[in-house]
């Protein structure tokens, strides 16, 4: 199964979590969607086998056949290109590409009249996979400059191996990145915090998990600090709280020098044990 690792904010210890869970368990597989800024690497002992360069086509204008009849303009929907008539006697004029803005959607090229359009690939990105002992393991890392992840995200994602157990480091947030990252997973578990800002967060998070038709569970992190919001609404909701994690000096130092939690506290690794059994049963309950 796919199990997705998400939260409505930044900081509440998604990567924790999917980090500790992912070596606590047997035949798994940890996937780090969180492209703009992937850490889950620095946790582990992790041998690179593979680095690819993520590409993405967008198109080039031959003008020898182009009239700059502007129908590659009114198909784009993101306002990537810009065409300048000119004089019609001359046939003068220009097309602006504008590649930060195209989707690679295609629609240009399948639609120009005269057929003055073909794709180029542009570098977004770097994918890289390797083992960290008997994990697998898959992270992207989107160029300097690039602002769109959703396509280094579905690239990453077609390295996942279906016949493990699939962990997904989700991006932080509930935006685009968010989306497609958990999309197509079995279950999502949001990482939150007792914090009136947590719980505001969970909310969306919750919501878009809806709209996509995703069960959810949720783990609270320094469970002992902030307030009953978040637990007051998860039991209103009838969302499963799979686990709760203390504010834990120990915990904070291990993490600050790159060591997951797991490794010095083992009785942590029953729990997660447990929390995927848990996540396992109501999957087959209740199909996502």
């Amino acid at each position: 199964m796919i199990v997705s690792v998400a939260s409505g904010k930044g900081g509440t210890g998604k990567t924790t979590v999917a980090v500790n869970l992912a070596l606590s368990l047997n035949n798994v597989q940890l996937v780090d969607c969180d492209v703009e800024e992937p850490n889950a690497h620095l946790f582990l002992n992790l041998k690179i086998l593979m680095e690819k360069v993520a590409m993405i086509p967008i198109p080039e204008i031959d003008e020898s056949l182009c009239d700059y009849c502007g129908t590659c303009r009114e198909v784009c929907a993101y306002n990537a290109i810009a065409v300048f008539p000119g004089d019609e006697k001359k046939r003068s004029g220009g097309v602006l590409i504008f590649p930060h803005l195209c989707h690679a959607c295609g629609g240009c090229a399948l639609l120009c009249p005269r057929k003055a359009i073909h794709e180029v690939g542009k570098p977004i990105g770097v994918i890289q996979t390797g083992v960290s002992g008997d994990m697998l393991f898959a992270h992207g890392k989107l160029n300097i400059g690039e602002i769109m992840s959703p396509p280094l995200i579905r690239q990453v994602k077609q390295y996942i191996d279906r016949s493990r157990t699939v962990i997904i480091d989700a991006p932080p947030g509930t935006s685009c990145p968010v989306i497609g990252s958990v999309k197509g997973s079995d279950f999502c578990v949001l990482v939150t915090e007792p914090t009136p800002f947590g719980l505001h967060d969970l909310v969306l998070a919750v919501e878009v998990l809806d709209k996509m038709r995703i069960s959810s569970g949720v783990v609270i992190n320094r469970c002992d600090i902030g307030d009953s919001g978040v637990r007051d609404f998860c039991r209103h909701r009838h969302i499963p709280i799979l686990m709760e994690i203390p504010f834990d000096e120990e915990i904070a130092y291990l993490y600050s020098n790159g060591i997951p939690f797991v490794t010095e506290k083992k009785h942590y690794r029953r729990q997660f044990k447990d929390m995927i059994g848990s996540i396992e049963a109501a999957a087959e309950r209740e199909p996502a």
